[in-house]
Formats: structure tokens, C-alpha cells, sequence
């Protein structure tokens, strides 16, 4: 497996990789590696030829008190797993190889990226957007794989690829869950073995209220029972629970189909995010 930290070097490695019509998936991420990435890797071999993973913490869709000093980061642990799993090449810039002396040219999310996470975290999908446009001009791939855990930032991605004519397919990759149905996530490693515990009870209330909902109970009320069951389950806090269009994200009243029920809470200094398919 190749690293490279260089755009000119990067360039040159995936003309490589195309010769003779040979197709390359991204999958981005920010390092910290768990089953859930890696489970994107391999669908990434399933739709390309060559797998290309880019690691990259990116400071702008961090917030001034959120926890961009503080991520986890091991990026030779990473490689040799991304190395095992047959990834072709792994992009690993610095930041000042993404945001150069003088860089001042931003992309705004509108209104995919106005609630849910958008409005607990202003700015953050601003960055998210900015830099995943970056890596597709950069390693300018065939398919981009993004994991359905964020739904949010799916729906995003997908907008701004067709808003901006990428001429990429984002594919959204199921979310990996622990046999304890918690879904995998580099933040887990934050809580402490009593919280990783408790945690549960955030799918659990979400799975509770998805069937409740596709069976015809009230939504308002499902939803405050669902944010009353999080916090008797051990969290501090909720965000947010809501049901969503699952495309334009507009927040239901009634259930309608392509339906997504989001989440996120707070444990303690731990942000976790969830959302199920509704019926």
C-alpha cells in the first residue's frame, strides 16, 4: 500500500491506478479506524478496482470547544489495517497541504446542514462539505463511500456532488453496529466501561420507537417517550430525536415513506449519533 502526503504525487499514483479503465472508490476519514471504516474498505473493493482511503482530521468542521486537539490518532495503526485489507493507497495530508497559506475559498451547506447536528455543531458541515470537496478534486475517484451512521452527512454529500456536477457516485454503506447493537464509532473509545454499558439504551429506544412509529403511534408522542428513555438509560443529555424525510431531511410530523428517525446524545463529554429506517 502506498501512503502519500503530496497533492503532485497523489495525482500521478491514482493515473496509475486508472490505466486500462480500472475504477477507484474514496473512502474518507479522519484515522481512528474501527470495524464500521473497515467495512467500508471492503465495500469499496466490491464496487472499484482499486480502494483509495484518505486520512485527514479537518479542523474546520470542528467547533472552538469541541474535540479537534483531543481525537484519537494512530496513524500507523491505521495503515497496517488498511494495508490488510488490500486499500491500494492511503492519502494522509497535513493541513497545510489542505488549507495552504492564504486559503479562503469555503462551501455553505444551506438548509441540509441547518438542524439536527447542523444546529448543535454551526459550522460543522460547512467543513465537512469544504474538505470532502477538496478530496474529490484531489483524488478525483469514481465512487465516494460514506458510512449511513451520519445520514445527515450523507444526504449532504449528496446533495453538494450533484449540486456541484461531480461526476461521482456516493454510496451510502450500512451502518456497523456492536453485537450490542451500539453503532461503532471512534468516539465509543471516550466512555468509561460503566457508560459504554449504559449507552445501549440509545438504539434500543430508537428501534423501540421506529416500530411504534411504522406501526401507527403518534409521532410527537413516540418521540418524547424515545428522548425520556435515552436520558432514564444513563445519558445527560438529548439533541435531538426526530423523524425525517430520509432525502431532504424536512422534519415529520406524520409518518411517510423514505423515512429516517436521528438521533444524537450526550454521555458525559461523549457526543454519540444514531438514526434507524422507519418502516
Amino acid at each position: 500500500m502506498q501512503i502519500i502526503r503530496d497533492i503532485a504525487m497523489l495525482h500521478r499514483a491514482v493515473t496509475a491506478l486508472k490505466q486500462g479503465g480500472k475504477s477507484v472508490a474514496l473512502v474518507p476519514t479522519m484515522g481512528a479506524l474501527h470495524d464500521g471504516h473497515i467495512s467500508l474498505v471492503r465495500m469499496a473493493k466490491r464496487v472499484a478496482d482499486h480502494a483509495v482511503v484518505s486520512i485527514f482530521v479537518n479542523p474546520t468542521q470542528f467547533g472552538p470547544n469541541e474535540d479537534f486537539a483531543a481525537y484519537p490518532r494512530d496513524e500507523a495503526r491505521d495503515a497496517a489495517l488498511l494495508a490488510q485489507q488490500g486499500t491500494a493507497l492511503l492519502w494522509a495530508p497535513d493541513v497545510g497541504t489542505m488549507y495552504p497559506g492564504g486559503h479562503s475559498t469555503h462551501i455553505e451547506v444551506a438548509e441540509l446542514g441547518a438542524d439536527y447536528c447542523g444546529a448543535a455543531r454551526p459550522g460543522h458541515f460547512d467543513g465537512v462539505a469544504t474538505v470532502v470537496a477538496k478530496l474529490f478534486n484531489q483524488v478525483r475517484p469514481d465512487v465516494a463511500i460514506f458510512g449511513e451512521k451520519d445520514w445527515q452527512q450523507l444526504a449532504i454529500i449528496r446533495r453538494m456532488a450533484r449540486d456541484l456536477d461531480f461526476a461521482i457516485d456516493i454510496l451510502g454503506a450500512p451502518i456497523a453496529r456492536d453485537t450490542d447493537g451500539l453503532a461503532l464509532s471512534s468516539r465509543n473509545a471516550y466512555l468509561s466501561t460503566a457508560q459504554r454499558t449504559a449507552a445501549t439504551a440509545f438504539p434500543q429506544a430508537l428501534t423501540v420507537a421506529a416500530k411504534a412509529i411504522a406501526t401507527g403511534s403518534d409521532v410527537e408522542e413516540t418521540l418524547a417517550k424515545t428522548e425520556a428513555a435515552i436520558v432514564a438509560g444513563g445519558f445527560d443529555s438529548v439533541d435531538y430525536v426526530a423523524l425525517a424525510d430520509a432525502e431532504n431531511l424536512e422534519r415529520l410530523s406524520a409518518f411517510r415513506k423514505p423515512a429516517r428517525l436521528l438521533a444524537a446524545a450526550r454521555m458525559g463529554k461523549t457526543r454519540l449519533i444514531d438514526n434507524l429506517a422507519v418502516g
